[in-house]
């Protein structure tokens, strides 16, 4: 089954004009091996594929059994956007959108294919569906300038504000509070400012893989014993001792929540292990639920099982 589908997908690239295949999926599913084997099929039968990861923690550097980098799998090709930030850092959706950007412009200006691949649905779609993100920085001046009007005025300020550009208020969790009101005042006057357009591609075809959810929850659980085997514990430690705050490691969530948790003392290694089981299990289902909502906002995801 899964060989004919790759026949079908490879038949679809090679006659049709899309700018990038992005094989996305829910962790443990097997989209970085199928990802590999298509970019080896294309570059043997058609022209060279590279691939750019579109993981939100495998960008940093030193996190590498708990984010499951497994480089060897990609054996000899190329593969972008891996070990770019030191860990401790926030790397943000607006720096990925940057430096995806410009890791699709290069190997689009090589003459050679990219293909997408990651589980991280945000990252995903700023990379494939146009959006033009903007990093507002907080501008202190102006916070001081709002901070004294009264609620509605800003209020009314943020309609104004978004009226003009001909769009309606939608999100209520704008008007909750003074601070993330003034914040939206403070995006909304940023975003009038024009900016370049970063380069996307425009047509990219989806593939999604997946297996069904005992399969693929027996597969977390089996993954999670080996990497605890293969020295995770102590790869969370070392990030520690390099002078990584603990609560830097924790934002990244997931394994590098529970272990440094673990570590420093708030968890048994049993309570450790099981919670980072049922949140790995909750975690892929959160994935297949965001690539559900892609698909109901129209975007065609071919799926294969794998």
């Amino acid at each position: 089954m899964v060989i004919q589908r790759m026949e079908r997908i490879i038949g679809s690239i090679r006659e049709e004009s899309w700018d990038a295949v992005c094989i996305l999926g829910p962790t443990a599913s097997g989209k970085t091996r199928f990802a590999v084997q298509l970019a080896r099929t294309l570059t043997q039968e058609w022209r060279p594929c590279e691939i750019i990861s579109a993981d939100s923690r495998q960008v940093y550097r030193g996190m590498d059994i708990g984010t499951g980098k497994d480089l060897a799998e990609y054996g000899e090709v190329p593969v972008h956007l891996v070990n770019i930030v030191d860990a401790g850092t926030k790397y943000n959706i607006f720096e990925y959108q940057k430096d995806f950007s410009k890791a699709w412009c290069e190997i689009t200006g090589r003459g050679n294919f990219p293909i997408i691949c990651g589980g991280s649905g945000l990252y995903i779609e700023a990379a494939t569906r146009g959006y033009e993100l903007y990093e507002v920085l907080p501008d202190e001046s102006l916070r001081a300038r709002l901070e004294p009007k009264p609620m509605e005025e800003l209020v009314q300020m943020l309609k104004d504000l978004k009226a003009a550009k001909g769009e309606k208020p939608h999100n209520s969790t704008d008007w909750d509070t003074r601070k993330r009101v003034i914040r939206a005042i403070e995006i909304e006057m940023a975003q009038g400012e024009q900016r370049e357009p970063l380069p996307l591609p425009k047509k990219v075809l989806f593939v999604g893989v997946d297996v069904d959810r005992d399969t693929r929850n027996a597969r977390i659980d089996a993954r999670l014993e080996a990497r605890l085997e293969e020295g995770m514990v102590d790869e969370v430690k070392r990030l520690l001792e390099s002078g990584i705050p603990p609560e830097n490691l924790i934002y990244y969530g997931l394994e590098y929540k529970f272990l440094t948790q673990y570590i420093i003392g708030e968890l048994t290694y049993e309570e450790m292990k099981n919670g980072l089981r049922t949140a790995i299990h909750q975690f892929a289902k959160r994935q297949m639920t965001w690539f559900r909502g892609m698909e109901r906002k129209g975007v065609k995801i071919h799926w294969v099982k794998v």
